[in-house]
């Protein structure tokens, strides 16, 4: 079962710079790392999985503000653990060069982010399974009635800087049906260099007013091929999800894609 993890300053982020274009935020000198190693496999038939460098670390944040019940709660985690355990998301995290790590938390109001799933490192199927019971034994509550996305983002950012494995690519997965209304905009965590590294991608629910989509299209994703899948209903979040992680996790999100795009889907 998961803790409740207070807020905690970001002082330890250090002097950070503002991000002027989409060439500062991809690592290329990762992305070389990546390239090295996977062209090392073709040549000698590949190596033992432990000695495989992290291509991805993804960091799942699930919505739980006042407008989500207890009831889509559970769609959320449920709809997520199936989707881990599905043949093609298995194959998209565990047949490409490396392992994928990922964590996972919800979130509401400014003060409230739920510690759901610490870093895994998946390299077989039994770190997949672990990690999907993890998510799917996660208890519903409700801490806040507020929607404070730019936290969110922002607390998604500390999980990457304390990620145990050194990861090329880091990406949140942020989930929700509502605007920013607590707190600080994700535009302000952007301009202070908080998101600075990060590829941020969106999975609307559309169910709600304002229409959170187009929000989400203007101030939450940003990165190479950053892009927002959005449903109708939570009912719809399993088959999202799924989508979602294989475009996520698949090998090829280690490669850049220059200039930045929105692809909106759905």
């Amino acid at each position: 079962m998961g803790s409740i993890w207070s807020p905690r300053s970001f002082a330890h982020f250090g002097p950070v710079a503002r991000i002027n274009s989409v060439a500062r935020i991809w690592p290329f000198a990762r992305l070389a790392s990546l390239a090295a190693f996977a062209l090392a496999q073709l040549a000698f038939g590949g190596s033992a999985r432990s000695e495989e460098p992290c291509r991805a670390a993804l960091v799942l944040a699930l919505d739980i503000s006042s407008s989500v019940d207890m009831e889509e709660q559970t769609l959320q985690t449920g709809g997520l653990a199936r989707a881990l355990r599905s043949d093609e998301v298995r194959r998209a995290i565990l047949d490409g060069p490396g392992s994928v790590a990922i964590a996972a938390f919800s979130w509401s109001n400014a003060q409230t982010q739920y510690h759901i799933a610490d870093w895994h490192l998946l390299r077989s199927d039994a770190d997949i399974d672990r990690l999907a019971t993890r998510i799917a034994g996660a208890r519903s509550f409700r801490y806040g009635r507020a929607t404070a996305l730019g936290k969110a983002l922002s607390y998604a950012a500390w999980l990457h800087r304390i990620n145990p494995h050194d990861c090329i690519t880091r990406i949140v997965d942020v989930s929700g049906d509502g605007v920013n209304n607590d707190a600080a905009s994700p535009s302000y965590f952007r301009k202070v260099g908080r998101l600075d590294g990060l590829i941020i991608n969106g999975l609307v629910i559309r169910n709600d007013q304002p229409d959170p989509y187009r929000y989400y299209l203007d101030q939450v994703i940003q990165g190479p091929g950053a892009f927002v899948i959005d449903i109708d209903s939570y009912d719809d979040y399993e088959t999202a999800m799924k989508r979602k992680l294989l475009r996520e996790l698949s090998p090829l999100v280690a490669m850049p894609q220059l200039p930045r795009t929105l692809v909106p889907e759905g």
